[in-house]
């Protein structure tokens, strides 16, 4: 490929500066994420636990990023080797924890299988974790990642671009992962929507007091959530594809100054979005969140936890990211929280 052979890219100071900060919010939002599973056990669901697991890999994900673009590589280094098979593997197993996520809300929801959705979790493990160990492992053994020049990346490394066989290791490292994630979380989001819908359409057909009041909120907030999970990926990570795809054409567009930021954005920012969709969007833990940062200045706003209980009865926290649990379960939940 042609493309090999133009001299290296160099990043400008103020897109190194905005990936640099990308990078920066999506590592807190990340461990906001994991704080929030750890501190209040009362809103842990299986579905926020799959969060968690999307979590750490986006944290990983994020700080391997930072050092890359940080470094701003010229050559190849041992350290451009190590942060490209920490961002390979830690990027990839996002992938599939994304997907992992849909899988399980599509299985519990659409097919209400609860016990089969747990059991799959076992299998979610595997294939997160397993999948883009062996790939990665494979990689630094063949000596496939490296150095890139930043023509597939910005700034941090990746596959090595002297390798006679790049391509063939860009799609299994990452690209036909993001691909194939393109078109199953749409499908699978589509599917649990669908069927959502005709659920409350037959619910509000037989018992329209109940459509009217105390579950078209709830549903709407739930619903939205779910849209915005493949939404958000999409939004992300299609930058990376479109500049992979103008690289292998040989198109200059390629060095576009947005389509490079917006490729490290969205290659930088998963931990970030899903922490704004899902930590700082649900009342529930927003809130929880104040009261705990007015605690050292001020008397806490909610003090008690028949308070967190109206809250989390009225968020629905756990359908942030798609649980099933009854509202009866989420009220026994509520009752744990802990007090001011």
């Amino acid at each position: 490929m042609a493309w090999t052979e133009i001299p290296r890219e160099h990043l400008y100071v103020f897109e190194q500066v905005i990936v640099l900060l990308s990078c920066a919010l999506s590592f807190l939002g990340s461990v906001l994420i994991i704080f929030t599973h750890i501190r209040w056990p009362e809103l842990r669901s299986r579905p926020r636990e799959l969060l968690l697991f999307l979590s750490v890999a986006d944290l990983l994900s994020a700080g391997s990023y930072f050092y890359g673009v940080l470094r701003d590589f010229s050559g190849p280094a041992w350290d451009c080797v190590a942060q490209g098979a920490v961002s390979t593997f830690s990027n990839t197993s996002s992938f599939f924890w994304t997907v992992s996520v849909a899988l399980y809300l599509y299985i519990t929801i659409v097919h209400s299988q609860q016990s089969l959705a747990d059991h799959m979790v076992y299998w979610f493990h595997l294939v997160s974790w397993g999948v883009p160990l062996v790939i990665t492992v494979a990689a630094v053994a063949l000596q496939k990642i490296g150095y890139d020049a930043s023509y597939v990346s910005v700034g941090w490394c990746w596959v090595n671009i002297e390798a006679d066989d790049k391509l063939l290791w860009m799609l299994l490292t990452g690209k036909v992962w993001e691909i194939l994630a393109y078109i199953i979380l749409p499908v699978l989001y589509v599917l649990i929507r669908k069927h959502i819908g005709r659920a409350h359409a037959a619910l509000s057909e037989y018992r329209p007091m109940l459509a009217d009041a105390p579950i078209s909120q709830p549903r709407t907030a739930a619903d939205m959530k779910l849209v915005f999970i493949p939404v958000i990926f999409i939004v992300l990570r299609i930058w990376s594809t479109i500049r992979f795809i103008l690289t292998l054409c040989d198109s200059p567009a390629v060095d576009n100054v947005f389509l490079v930021i917006l490729h490290g954005i969205g290659n930088t920012f998963q931990g970030g979005a899903n922490c704004i969709m899902f930590v700082l969007c649900t009342r529930a833990i927003r809130m929880r969140l104040l009261n705990s940062l007015a605690c050292g200045c001020c008397r806490p706003t909610w003090s008690s936890a028949s308070d967190y209980a109206q809250i989390d009865a009225s968020e629905e926290p756990d359908h942030g990211y798609g649980s099933t649990a009854s509202a009866e379960e989420r009220l026994r939940w509520s009752t744990h929280a802990p007090s001011s």
